[in-house]
């Protein structure tokens, strides 16, 4: 019988790009998860990514600041406390033009990975 719990005691930091801090709970890169995946986030402000298309869902959950999502052509400011799904294989843009640091939790189905991004080229 496999373990009935997993604790996880430490978070893989994933390098990224632009300032923006990225810390894995359990996915792919931390715990070899595939269905999932949970990482604490803190985007600076300014900071921003290319539009994606990926082919997971994604929830955003916001614990502190605003993070600004692009998405079915609409612009939603998610602030502290605000939750956010994003179905898989839908065009979207996360940002955060705003003066103060946004700090959330993304949660993935299935598990992120590079490849399935699919960000767009820039």
């Amino acid at each position: 019988m496999a373990q009935p719990y997993r604790l996880v005691t430490a978070a893989a930091r994933i390098p990224v790009p632009g300032g923006k801090l990225i810390e894995e709970l359990f996915g792919r890169v931390n715990t070899g998860t595939d269905g999932f995946s949970l990482a604490h986030m803190v985007a600076p402000p300014g900071w921003s990514e290319p539009a994606q298309t990926p082919a997971f869902g994604e929830l955003t959950l916001m614990v502190r600041g605003r993070m600004r999502i692009e998405i079915a052509g609409e612009v939603i400011d998610l602030a502290a406390g605000q939750a956010l799904w994003a179905e898989p294989e839908q065009r979207v843009r996360y940002s955060n033009p705003f003066d103060e640091e946004s700090e959330y939790f993304a949660l993935c189905i299935p598990a992120f990975a590079p490849e399935l991004a699919r960000r767009d080229a820039g």
